[in-house]
């Protein structure tokens, strides 16, 4: 059903089911799968590709130019998978010539006030909580949650399995499976909880455990941590998942801090 007094322009792709409630403007370069249910005062601008069973509340905006002075106009897309739900007043931009699109991925879960910045990447099942301002570039991958007021820097990326506490800034790059909280952001475990919920085994968990106590407790430089992770611990997905995001950081790892590990050290 589209409302009377919504602005939907005929050339946009609308599947039959489509809900468009009053109010909400929708541009001529879009296509809305089915069953997506679009709130009042919504804008879809031109680019925007938005999948199956999708809710989008009320003030958010899907497809704005970048707020990028590199941006020259060039055709490039804002995609969202199914089954995502898009809270009040999110706002999801383009791409640019670096990527081409920015994409949040299905079952994924954008709170109100979140921005989700030109070229970046959600992967699936990803958690933005209130007002998470991610920048340019930045990668979060599945399962991944970001807390409420965080920012994270242009090219940044989260680790599948990740837990961002609140107002933190993500400077460095966060592996999968951590917790990262305070200011400046550190790594303060692994993500037990979620992983449990997820269905990981109880020897999965020990080995992600393992891994992390080597890369960040025991003081080692990372170059040093890596060599003694691939010596002592079996041949594993999970392991060279671990080890490849490190080796494959352009802007370095989070770090425990110093004297947290002097102070296990001394134990």
């Amino acid at each position: 059903m589209i409302s009377p007094l919504a602005q939907v322009d005929p050339k946009a792709k609308i599947a039959s089911n489509v809900t468009i409630e009053a109010f909400s403007v929708v541009y001529g370069d879009v296509v809305i799968d089915a069953g997506t249910h679009i709130m009042p005062h919504v804008t879809i601008f031109n680019g925007s590709r938005i999948g199956k069973n999708c809710r989008i509340f009320p003030g958010a905006v899907i497809g704005a130019i970048p707020q990028d002075l590199k941006y020259a106009g060039e055709s490039t897309t804002a995609e969202i998978g199914d089954n995502t739900t898009i809270r009040e007043c999110v706002t999801v931009h383009l791409g640019t010539r670096d990527r081409w699109k920015t994409a949040v991925g299905s079952n994924c879960l954008l709170m109100a006030y979140a921005h989700v910045a030109h070229d970046c990447v959600l992967g699936n099942h990803v958690i933005l909580a209130n007002s998470v301002q991610l920048a340019g570039h930045v990668r979060v991958d599945d399962f991944a949650i970001i807390g409420g007021m965080t920012g994270a820097n242009q090219f940044t990326h989260v680790g599948a399995h990740a837990y961002v506490g609140g107002h933190v800034d993500i400077r460095k790059d966060v592996p999968p499976y951590s917790k990262a909280a305070r200011e400046p952001i550190t790594f303060v475990g692994i993500n037990k909880v979620g992983l449990q919920r997820r269905g990981f085994s109880k020897e999965q968990i020990e080995e992600i455990s393992n891994i992390y106590h080597i890369l960040f407790v025991q003081g080692h430089s990372t170059s040093k941590a890596i060599e003694l992770i691939e010596s002592q611990l079996s041949d594993s997905v999970v392991r060279n998942e671990i080890l490849e995001f490190v080796r494959s950081s352009a802007n370095g790892i989070i770090k425990r801090p110093k004297e947290e590990i002097d102070e296990n050290l001394a134990i």
